[in-house]
């Protein structure tokens, strides 16, 4: 099943805009690898699932992933064949905004290969541009 949130203060959202790099879950925290955006989108629910089960399946209870986006924007759409007019849409699915830099999977306790080929994956699920990046050790 989909995430979303259990509550919100606002049933409906704007579109917004998405402007620069992430300064925010940029860098590799709980795993040791990475899967980094390089294009700013939107991310639905739907494809975060689909990345989650991909990387589960080819795994096979090895390993830990950890899933660092949550998609907590409602995107309204309207049905199809209605005039324009009569208001806002209904909420159609929830996506999460990602910026470039972001780091959207994190996986842990893998060798470099297997990690290398669960996030080839992952990334024929993503509407953005990806890449697999290592964790920065520092002193």
């Amino acid at each position: 099943m989909p995430a979303m949130p259990k509550r919100v203060k606002y049933r409906k959202q704007m579109r917004g805009r998405i402007r620069g790099n992430a300064t925010r879950g940029n860098y590799v925290a709980y795993g040791d690898y990475g899967l980094q955006t390089l294009e700013p989108g939107w991310i639905t629910a739907r494809q975060i699932e689909a990345g989650r089960i991909a990387a589960m399946h080819f795994l096979r209870r090895q390993g830990k992933v950890y899933i660092r986006i949550f998609p907590d924007k409602p995107v309204s759409k309207k049905p199809l064949e209605t005039r324009m007019g009569k208001g806002k849409a209904d909420v159609d699915y929830w996506a999460a905004v990602v910026k470039p830099g972001t780091i959207l999977y994190e996986i842990s306790g893998v060798p470099v290969d297997i990690a290398k080929q669960t996030f080839s994956r992952i990334a024929h699920k993503m509407p953005v541009r990806v890449r697999m990046v290592g964790r920065r050790h520092t002193v």
